[in-house]
């Protein structure tokens, strides 16, 4: 079987085939940095990790683009309402980006642009969509792109153009649907704007660029200068970017390249809390940094998206980040058991019989359009048989072993490595040592007393047919 994702373009499941393989241009959406990222947001960021992962998995040589929207409606009213230039505004809340993805486990992308990084790029797409006739400059002096002369608007939202309000031209970044019928590519300079510093020169007048085009610049310059392209393989995003972004997106690329903007459009569905889409306007955000602040492992959020389907919303509960929580915990317990089993000297067995037909599901699972659910129930087998097989003596530990470690690399779901200094990896030697000498004199409430003061340490005891086993938690 081969890989297969949802084209939201067809809304049909497709065979992937990227246009110059191994190579995989991937574009994603990346935050638009006025606050912090919340765990919606980081929904999106994750099921675009494991389809990078996966890729990566599967062969093909991966090029990751993520923008950073650091200029746009939003990002200049907040630098304006904190008294800040606009710079000064959106680089704590880049590095908190960062800091949360690192702590998520998310691959860095291969690069990052930022829209005012980006500017020469987007004045030269404005000037390609003048002059093929395709955009105008208002009477406001702002330059907008006019729908009607790009036929194929609306295609990949299935949006009726007829519904759009004749004449209306929006400025806005942001507008229902309903309201758009020419949006803005560049918007003149305001006061506002001028005072974030948020304003910059251009042929066609001092301004800033509309939302929309930032993407398109940024994604086409990137794979121009990398790949000498102008059609992404896969481009990525939340189901709320739809409409009016990446609708949008493709009239200005493909009226200023008379080429396809990307082949495959791929979209996560909401992140929801008790029913509700997670959002700041619904104030029912929680953030990456609120959990990790918590102490809650990142395996554990992971392995909680994972068992959703990315196209189906998820509901986030306490109950269900605690289960995941079991289960990461249940997975490392066998990660470790199969690994210091691995020296036995037994290459064959069911052990590697089972890793075997594990890959095999597992592989088939995320090829059939990133089923992650079922991805982790293949995984979860391999857990239940591996612990009977491990029980019975068989071998071919390091082959499974081998398979598990080849599936975390796109899950990456095994538990958050908290190692010990040399002082406290001393202490609980001895102690450890102290209890052995406790059980083999039959002196069980001193064991006992041990494992207690052991566990206070965070420091959990396993024993084995090998010997007592400890790690902390």
């Amino acid at each position: 079987m081969t890989l297969a994702l949802h084209n939201t373009l067809t809304r049909h499941v497709e065979p992937f085939r990227p246009l110059a393989p191994p190579r995989v241009t991937l574009y994603t959406c990346g935050p638009t940095v006025w606050n912090y990222a919340h765990l919606g947001n980081f929904r999106t960021f994750l099921f675009e990790d494991l389809l990078r992962r996966h890729l990566e998995y599967s062969g093909y040589d991966v090029v990751h683009i993520m923008n950073l929207t650091d200029v746009d409606d939003r990002t200049i009213k907040a630098a304006a309402s904190a008294g800040k230039r606009l710079d000064d505004h959106t680089q704590p809340f880049i590095t908190a980006f960062f800091e949360d993805r690192d702590y998520l486990r998310i691959k860095p992308a291969h690069v990052y642009p930022r829209a005012t990084q980006s500017v020469p790029a987007m004045v030269r797409l404005v000037e390609r969509l003048l002059e093929r006739g395709v955009a105008y400059q208002g009477e406001d002096g702002s330059i907008y792109f006019a729908i009607a002369k790009f036929p194929g608007y609306g295609r990949l939202s299935r949006l009726d153009t007829r519904q759009l309000k004749v004449g209306a031209r929006v400025a806005s970044d942001e507008y229902a649907k309903d309201d758009p019928r020419d949006f803005a590519l560049w918007k003149k300079a305001e006061p506002a704007d001028e005072q974030a510093g948020a304003a910059w020169d251009a042929p066609f007048g001092r301004g800033r660029p509309g939302w929309h085009l930032e993407c398109s610049a940024m994604s086409l310059e990137q794979i121009g200068t990398c790949c000498r392209a102008e059609t992404l393989d896969i481009h990525a995003g939340g189901v709320d970017l739809i409409f009016p972004h990446h609708e949008d997106e493709i009239a200005q690329s493909e009226a200023a390249t008379g080429q396809p903007f990307a082949r495959y459009w791929v979209h996560g569905e909401f992140l929801n809390v008790r029913g509700t889409k997670m959002s700041k306007r619904f104030g029912n955000f929680l953030t990456a940094r609120d959990l990790r602040e918590q102490g809650v492992d990142a395996a554990a959020v992971r392995l909680l998206f994972w068992q959703t389907h990315y196209r189906k919303a998820l509901d986030f509960t306490d109950e269900a980040l605690v289960a995941a929580g079991q289960g990461v915990k249940r997975l490392g317990e066998f990660y470790e058991r199969v690994r210091r089993e691995t020296g036995n000297g037994k290459r064959e067995g069911r052990l590697a019989e089972l890793g075997a037909n594990f890959e095999t599901d597992f592989r088939a699972a995320l090829d059939d359009d990133l089923n992650a659910p079922r991805a982790c129930a293949a995984l979860f087998e391999l857990v239940h048989e591996g612990h009977a097989a491990l029980d019975a003596g068989a071998g071919g530990a390091a082959a499974a072993g081998a398979a598990l470690e080849r599936a975390m690399g796109v899950l990456d779901v095994l538990p958050t490595h908290r190692g010990a200094d040399p002082a406290l990896a001393r202490w609980v030697e001895e102690r450890v040592a102290a209890r052995e000498r406790a059980r083999k004199s039959k002196n069980f409430k001193e064991a006992d007393r041990l494992r207690a003061e052991l566990r206070e340490r965070g420091v959990e005891l396993e024993d084995t047919p090998t010997g007592t086993q400890w790690r902390l938690v």
